[in-house]
């Protein structure tokens, strides 16, 4: 069997995590029901932020409060934001600064998000504090 390259399992575990968050949504409707909601039900968008400066905890709060005043768009459900936990395992990728979990009723909710003023000013005011970011997107299985 082939261990699987650090990308994959990420992506893999990022899948894990998400179907896990999701279950209580799911409770009590039939497997059918959950399966035909695919295309329209949750939808969770997670994006990983590097800064510029990594040590930089000036940068880190204006990241954080331009990812609070982010929250009130209109069309996200509910949202996280997080920083790497004091974990140490060979598939724990702590590189990142913050991370921002969002939930969304369906992929058209997130949709409308990309274009939401609040969220068109946040890139704006804060794309000069990272240096990259990534995004897991994921539905329903």
């Amino acid at each position: 069997m082939r261990k699987p390259s650090r990308r994959q399992f990420l992506t893999n575990a990022g899948k894990a995590a998400a179907v896990t968050a999701i279950t209580p949504f799911l409770a009590g409707r039939s497997a059918r029901a959950a399966a035909n909601e695919n295309a329209e039900g949750p939808f969770i968008h997670h994006v990983y932020f590097w800064l510029k400066n990594a040590t930089s905890q000036d940068d880190k709060a204006k990241l954080v409060a331009g990812l609070k005043k982010l929250s009130a768009a209109s069309t996200i459900d509910r949202f996280y934001i997080g920083q790497p936990a004091p974990t140490n395992r060979d598939v724990i990728d702590r590189s990142y600064a913050v991370s921002w979990l969002l939930f969304f009723k369906n992929k058209a909710d997130q949709d409308a998000y990309q274009t939401d003023p609040i969220h068109l000013k946040f890139i704006e005011e804060c794309s000069s504090l990272w240096s990259k970011v990534i995004v897991y997107d994921s539905v329903d299985v």
